[in-house]
């Protein structure tokens, strides 16, 4: 059994992924990096053919029609083996010498029964923003315990704009598998869903703070550039509408309910979301973007009408409904200063 299997989806890759698995094999035999090609129409598939036959004991390449980053995802996780699961996506990549901390930390949580010890490990990500000189760097120092296990019960308070992101997690493969975890096809955002659901099953957690993942942003394409997300917010409104019914339904209100910190943090993560889906539509100012604003904070109403109270007369729920051209004005003011200081695009 290996020690981690780490998930690269690929979709039309060829510029980019040859670049992030070197970064991965760095780990060497302990490690499978599981190539998903997602119905690529470019060379994907046929590097990453080459990149299982130069090694063949660390690299598989998964071949599938195109499903999505979700659904690149899922399959890496039905086919892993490892006791730990990572996703790195494709045009991203990981430090080297962080990359050996990690491995000495999940060893140290790998049972001899096949079992591992440890439910989800922590490390740090960087903004690796194309013609940024400084990168910014997003740590849990002042939140998390480091360098130890700890429970939900010791989790400090995250400041605003400081979340636990896809970049940020390794989970206990089995925490996926055994409650059954996808994540929805061909659909974009879906990441929010992966450090949303499993949290709620997490019970064990170790900060490691070491600067792993290095997470590109630069490409005109990519989906968290601004425009981009706008043109796709009815995708946003999907992820912040499943968001809102796991946290509503009755086979998770209570798991999530009886662990105070994790429902502050998962409320937390709630809100911001529907505060970027709403000034998305604010930025954009269309009526169908305005209506798909509308449309998810109509969904909370009905789900859970004592939640959207809570969200709506909120800070953030306020600031999202400006009254008003001069609200609106003040809203996306805000909304650029945000951007500034933490660094998302």
């Amino acid at each position: 059994m290996k020690l981690l299997s780490i998930a690269v989806p690929c979709y039309n890759s060829e510029a980019y992924m040859e670049k992030c698995v070197e970064s991965l094999l760095v780990g060497g035999e302990e490690v499978e990096i599981l190539v998903v090609d997602d119905g690529s129409k470019d060379n994907t598939a046929q590097i990453a053919d080459r990149l299982q036959e130069e090694h063949p004991t660390i690299v598989r390449a998964i071949h599938q029609p195109n499903k999505g980053h979700g659904g690149a995802v899922n399959t890496g996780i039905e086919n892993a083996t490892g006791l730990f699961f990572k996703v790195v996506d494709s045009d991203d990549k990981v430090r080297a010498g962080a990359y050996k901390v990690v491995l000495d930390t999940l060893r140290r949580f790998a049972g001899e029964d096949g079992e591992a010890d440890l439910d989800l490990l922590i490390s740090n990500f960087v903004y690796d923003k194309e013609g940024q000189k400084h990168k910014k760097v997003m740590e849990y120092r002042k939140t998390l315990p480091a360098g130890r296990v700890f429970g939900w019960e010791e989790a400090g308070r995250f400041a605003k704009g400081q979340y636990i992101l896809m970049h940020s997690v390794i989970y206990r493969t089995a925490i996926l598998k055994e409650n059954g975890f996808r994540l929805p096809e061909h659909t974009f955002y879906v990441d929010n869903l992966y450090v949303f659901e499993p949290l709620s099953y997490v019970k064990t957690m170790y900060y490691l703070d070491v600067d792993f993942y290095y997470y590109y942003i630069g490409r005109e394409d990519q989906s968290v550039n601004e425009q981009v997300m706008i043109s796709r917010l009815d995708q946003q409104a999907r992820v912040n509408n499943l968001m809102t019914d796991f946290f509503t339904d009755p086979a998770h209100a209570e798991r999530i309910r009886d662990c105070k910190p994790l429902y502050r943090y998962l409320y937390n993560y709630l809100e911001i979301l529907f505060t970027i889906t709403s000034v998305l539509a604010l930025r954009s100012g269309k009526p169908e973007h305005m209506q798909i604003r509308d449309q998810v904070w109509d969904h909370l109403k009905e789900r859970d009408p004592a939640l959207y109270r809570k969200l709506r007369t909120g800070l953030f729920g306020i600031a999202m409904h400006p009254a008003g051209p001069l609200g609106r004005q003040v809203t996306l003011l805000l909304y650029k200063a945000a951007q500034k200081i933490f660094g998302f695009n």
